[in-house]
């Protein structure tokens, strides 16, 4: 089966996790979405090339957010963000992925992400730990955006998500190593209306939204392995 197909059966695949998450609504206990220190450490940085992640800024997730681990100075920031970091409007299914505690999506934000999109993820990080639902997030996303408590977007920014070891959802697990543009009010014919889940560069979040994310996949030989004695 062509390896287009497979990523299609897999996207609607998670769009079914998903929406069986929606019925649940209710958090796992936290224990399940932390990790031990230097293995989430470990895998952040397999989110970008070395010539980025040796030198950037590294946060982990703890009880009450993400904080720093390790102090770069490239400007650049590496996480391993969770299904808190979940669509917050578009596709509708994909706001339930806060329900899932497996999700690992190790990331790379460059040094101008960091500064404008990297604290819309950490916004939402901080309410789903406080509980909010999806719903909930969106309002005060959207208020917080309004208010300029989260940094306004004026411009195309980028992440790296190269790890191998990343793990998206059900479905999809590792899928490929893949840029992240973070371009606001950005709708699919933008980018030429490819299909969900194809190997063509798409608008996979928040369509239309200040939060419009545009995923480019790149050769799988890209992908970042962890030595093993890391994973």
């Amino acid at each position: 089966m062509p390896s287009r197909s497979l990523v299609l059966i897999g996207a609607l695949i998670t769009l079914r996790t998903a929406a069986l998450g929606a019925q649940q609504s209710k958090y796992p206990p936290i224990d399940r979405y932390l990790m031990p220190r230097d293995a989430e450490v470990a895998l952040a940085r397999s989110a970008a090339p070395p010539s980025i992640s040796e030198h950037a800024t590294i946060k982990v997730l703890t009880r009450s957010g993400f904080e720093v681990a390790h102090r770069g100075d490239n400007g650049a920031v590496c996480m391993v963000m969770r299904g808190f970091s979940a669509p917050t409007y578009t596709p509708a299914p994909f706001r339930d992925l806060v329900y899932d505690a497996t999700v690992r999506a190790p990331i790379c934000f460059t040094a101008p992400a960091a500064k404008v999109a990297m604290p819309y993820y950490e916004l939402r990080t901080t309410l789903a730990l406080a509980g909010k639902n999806p719903a909930q997030i969106a309002d005060v996303v959207k208020a917080a955006y309004a208010s300029g408590k989260l940094p306004h977007r004026d411009a195309v920014t980028m992440a790296y998500m190269w790890s191998a070891h990343q793990y998206l959802a059900s479905g999809v697990g590792a899928w490929h190593p893949h840029v992240m543009l973070f371009a606001p009010n950005y709708d699919n014919a933008m980018v030429g209306g490819n299909a969900f889940g194809s190997l063509l560069p798409q608008v996979t979040d928040d369509a239309g939204t200040p939060f419009s994310v545009v995923v480019i996949p790149v050769d799988d030989a890209l992908a970042i392995h962890l030595p093993t004695a890391a994973r």
